[in-house]
């Protein structure tokens, strides 16, 4: 059995209670999410994210297939993390954790994903041409998506650092 781990990291310029309000709402999954995979959420959107919430997803991820997607919410610590888990799906697992910390000038976020692929060897044949390009392409995605949202952290410290160090070298 191959479980797979994706890590996603992202600083931006917002306080913890704006980054907590705009990712505890799940209407704001489409948002961050291409176009072209057809996101609608069917259910479950009516309210923040708690712990037992089911939301039930329609997505077209791959050569326009849809695929109904029901997660469920597991954990959720205010301001801090929470952890959504699919129930139906593509997957075999997918244990999603979101992260937000407090720094100087933002917040930075972690995503850790572990998730593993149904179909055994073919699915770990297609892992590498087909699923890893996929999520690396909807994260990246995201990743832009919320710089064009929210601005880039700007982190003027680390270069007024790397200046100094250019200088003395």
């Amino acid at each position: 059995m191959k479980i797979y781990q994706k890590k996603s990291f992202q600083k931006l310029p917002l306080s913890i209670k704006e980054t907590w309000d705009f990712f505890s709402d799940p209407k704001n999954l489409k948002t961050i999410t291409p176009d072209y995979m057809g996101f609608e959420i069917v259910d479950g959107d009516d309210k923040k994210i708690f712990p037992g919430q089911i939301i039930k997803y329609n997505v077209t991820p791959l050569f326009g297939i849809p695929i109904k997607w029901v997660t469920e919410i597991t954990h959720v610590l205010n301001e801090k993390y929470f952890v959504d888990e699919q129930r139906f799906g593509p997957y075999s697992l997918w244990h999603h954790k979101h992260f937000i910390k407090e720094i100087e000038g933002g917040v930075e976020m972690k995503d850790v994903v572990d998730y593993k692929l149904p179909f055994g060897l073919l699915g770990q044949i297609v892992h590498p041409i087909i699923v890893k390009p996929k999520l690396d392409e909807i994260f990246n995605y995201r990743y832009n998506k919320l710089i064009e949202l929210f601005g880039e952290f700007d982190n003027r410290e680390s270069y007024t650092r790397n200046e100094t160090l250019n200088k003395i070298i």
